[in-house]
């Protein structure tokens, strides 16, 4: 059994800050669970274009607003607590906050840790470990 404190982990390496953004990753590859976990907070005001080509991604808003816009379509999805959307397709999309979103995220295959979005706005399949 795995059981970790959210406010525990956000004072280790499993927080992870950069432009837009924050993640702690309470699960991890090293967890052997066939996914990862995180609690993720997108910041007021970020527009953080992104396109997981080596990853699928469940996302469930906790707290907050924003949309997210699907690029092949154009169509655009209000974000508000109790919504969730699944990148079934790697699909590239576009994630902007209207007020700062608390998000719980499920990624397949699971992140080692440390990775942030490279230039395509994609995870590595492989990065550095925690």
């Amino acid at each position: 059994m795995i059981v970790r404190d959210l406010h525990e982990a956000e004072q280790t390496r499993r927080r992870v800050v950069t432009q837009g953004w924050e993640s702690t990753r309470l699960l991890l590859k090293e967890d052997q669970m066939g996914f990862s976990f995180h609690m993720t907070t997108i910041y007021a005001g970020a527009e953080l274009p992104m396109h997981y080509q080596n990853h699928l991604e469940s996302v469930y808003c906790v707290s907050g607003e924003g949309s997210i816009e699907d690029i092949a379509t154009g169509e655009v999805h209000q974000i508000k607590p109790g919504v969730m959307y699944a990148l079934d397709k790697h699909d590239k999309h576009i994630l902007r906050a209207r007020s700062e979103m608390k998000m719980a995220c499920v990624f397949n295959p699971p992140l080692n840790g440390l990775e942030v979005h490279d230039e395509t706005g994609a995870y590595p399949l492989e990065a550095e470990t925690v």
